[in-house]
């Protein structure tokens, strides 16, 4: 049977306009980082895509690497929307990325020409797309001309293989000459991706507020700290958790016995709040108004159902924000 979206699925969502542009996007859009990889069940896979669209989620945020192994996520989720989403391209918002080690070669990472436009040629390819919506420079390159980068963004917008552009993980410096770059060029950059979360807090010293004069929008990655702001951690590290696998992005030497105390301050304020931690660190992060949104992912569509909650309770209170700072400023825990 083919498959069909809810009806009443843009009622369920809130939309947030991106910055000075015309675009708004949801304010739970969906990582496509882990778990849409050839070593993921596909089945699965769908069925958190057509929940995240059931629910009013809009924008699946994928890269040249994401997997394992590396463009597989992309395959994946080109072969989901032939066979169940080709009715709906137009009410989606599809963004990848390049700027990681991709292949093998001087010409498959960083940001040269020749790089960026190999790989988004290859990202359409394996999507079967026409075009993204939105295509990102993944981090920056210290050795290639800036200048050189953002003329092809420029160039793929006029080429047509993307509608808009954006950056990630640049630091507020960077990113205000890539800024001034692309929008001499006639192709202003839409969108900011960078790392951000209760305890890792680096845009808060100028990116945030750059992006915010500039008028360009701003959607964190890792929201959750590689899970760690959730309740999985609460009374230790589970065996089949991320920071107990030896090579993944959370380590178990991260989680120490003062993070743990403030992983459980966090969750008592939550809990009062009425949330899980998890919804309370995505509240937290959405109470801002220069976010236009935050990327989360999911194992299972449950995952992303609770995710969604956060948006019954985005005020905070003068006082909780203030025991926020309290237990995340404490030297003892960080």
């Amino acid at each position: 049977m083919p498959y069909l979206a809810k009806p009443e699925r843009y009622t369920q969502m809130q939309y947030r306009r991106c910055g000075k542009s015309g675009l708004k996007l949801p304010a739970i859009s969906l990582g496509l980082w882990h778990n849409f990889g050839h070593v993921d069940q596909l089945e699965n896979s769908r069925n958190i895509i057509k929940f995240a669209f059931d629910s009013g989620i809009t924008h699946f945020d994928l890269a040249n690497n994401y997997g394992p192994p590396p463009g597989s996520a992309e395959e994946n989720f080109g072969t989901i929307l032939k066979q169940d989403f080709s009715a709906y391209r137009d009410e989606m918002i599809i963004s990848s990325k390049a700027g990681y080690t991709m292949w093998d070669g001087p010409y498959g990472d960083w940001g040269s020409k020749k790089y960026l436009v190999s790989s988004l040629d290859q990202s359409l390819k394996r999507m079967g797309l026409d075009y993204v919506d939105i295509f990102y420079h993944h981090r920056p390159d210290p050795e290639t001309p800036l200048e050189e980068t953002m003329a092809t963004l420029d160039l793929m917008v006029r080429q047509g293989k993307a509608l808009y552009v954006g950056i990630s993980n640049y630091a507020a410096p960077e990113a205000a000459e890539a800024l001034r770059i692309l929008k001499e060029l006639g192709t202003p950059c839409l969108i900011h991706q960078p790392k951000y979360s209760m305890f890792e807090r680096w845009i808060e010293g100028g990116l945030l507020d750059l992006l915010g004069e500039q008028g360009v929008g701003c959607i964190p990655f890792s929201p959750l700290a590689q899970g760690l702001l959730t309740n999985k951690y609460l009374h230790g590290i589970p065996e089949d958790s991320r920071a107990a696998k030896p090579h993944g992005f959370l380590q178990e030497n991260q989680i120490t016995a003062e993070r743990l105390q403030q992983l459980q301050e966090l969750n008592t304020l939550a809990v009062k709040r009425g949330q899980s931690l998890a919804q309370m660190a995505l509240s937290w992060i959405l109470r801002d108004d220069r976010i236009t949104s935050v990327l989360v992912g999911a194992s299972r569509a449950e995952q992303l159902a609770d995710s969604i909650k956060c948006l019954d309770q985005l005020s905070f209170s003068e006082e909780e924000l203030s025991l926020i700072e309290h237990v995340l400023s404490d030297p003892a825990k960080n």
